[in-house]
């Protein structure tokens, strides 16, 4: 039998990997005829916990740790099982279904590998994906298959890389930049005038939209842009508190200008 947590096999064959997969489908169904917490489980429930690991993943793909990724993937594992198994309870899908239905989906929407159109890189990849993704769903809309609960930023990436895959995107990248100024400077009029909150609201958001499609348009994902500039702070913000406590001063006590000179010192340690 497949060793229970093995640290020192970095890789395993197919039969094994199959053989791991089993023994977590009948782990399921024990727990859900043993367990009292198990048994109370629904899709409801589940769903708000499931959020939380993919939050949990993504802190620990953002920390590099591999322990930890795999680790959560487990956990993730765990509920895609634990849906499916809801699901077969009920007669309506099992496991074998939700993973039959992702590699026909992926053999559809690969055609330049499992059938004759020719690619020349990923953004061709990635036009045949949407255009076919259409072709299911004749009568659904480019941008109805992004999720109305994905958090701002996240769904504006989403939005931009979608009508980007059917073409309507720029020419050239640094075209961007115009868009930019000229959100900027129109946020900069209503900020300045600070007579009409929803146009200086509008114009705000206007300007992260186009700040968000220069990133996509660079390479660079804005989540983790921000986020990493979140840990930036806080680690700087931590070095201030901290030197302001060993002085025996407080913050509340100090002026803008003696934080900033502690404040630049912690930008040595970044």
């Amino acid at each position: 039998m497949l060793a229970v947590n093995d640290p020192l096999k970095m890789t395993h064959t197919k039969a094994e990997k199959l053989e791991a997969i089993g023994r977590l489908l009948d782990i399921m169904d024990e727990l859900r005829l043993a367990c009292p917490w198990d048994q109370k489980q629904t899709f409801e429930t589940l769903r708000k916990l499931t959020i939380e690991e993919t939050f949990e993943l993504t802190e620990a793909i953002d920390e590099k740790n591999h322990a930890e990724i795999s680790k959560e993937l487990g956990d993730l594992l765990l509920h895609i099982v634990f849906y499916s198994k809801l699901g077969e309870e009920i007669n309506q899908f099992d496991m074998a279904d939700v993973a039959n239905q992702i590699s026909d989906k992926l053999i559809y929407r690969h055609p330049h590998i499992y059938g004759d159109v020719k690619v020349q890189n990923a953004n061709e990849v990635l036009q045949n994906w949407e255009a076919l993704k259409l072709k299911e769903k004749a009568d659904k809309r480019v941008l109805d298959g992004v999720p109305k609960a994905l958090p701002a930023l996240v769904k504006a990436n989403r939005i931009q890389e979608k009508v980007r895959g059917v073409g309507f995107d720029w020419d050239d990248k640094t075209q961007i930049w115009d868009k930019v100024e000229e959100e900027l400077n129109e946020l900069k009029v209503e900020m300045l005038q600070d007579e009409n909150f929803e146009r200086a609201e509008a114009e705000f958001g206007d300007l992260l939209f186009s700040m968000i499609n220069a990133a996509r348009l660079y390479g660079i994902d804005p989540e983790i842009a921000l986020e990493r500039t979140n840990k930036k702070f806080i680690k700087r913000f931590n070095y201030l508190e901290e030197n302001t406590i060993r002085k025996g001063l407080s913050l509340h006590d100090m002026d803008l200008e003696a934080m900033n000179k502690i404040w630049n010192q912690a930008k040595k340690f970044d």
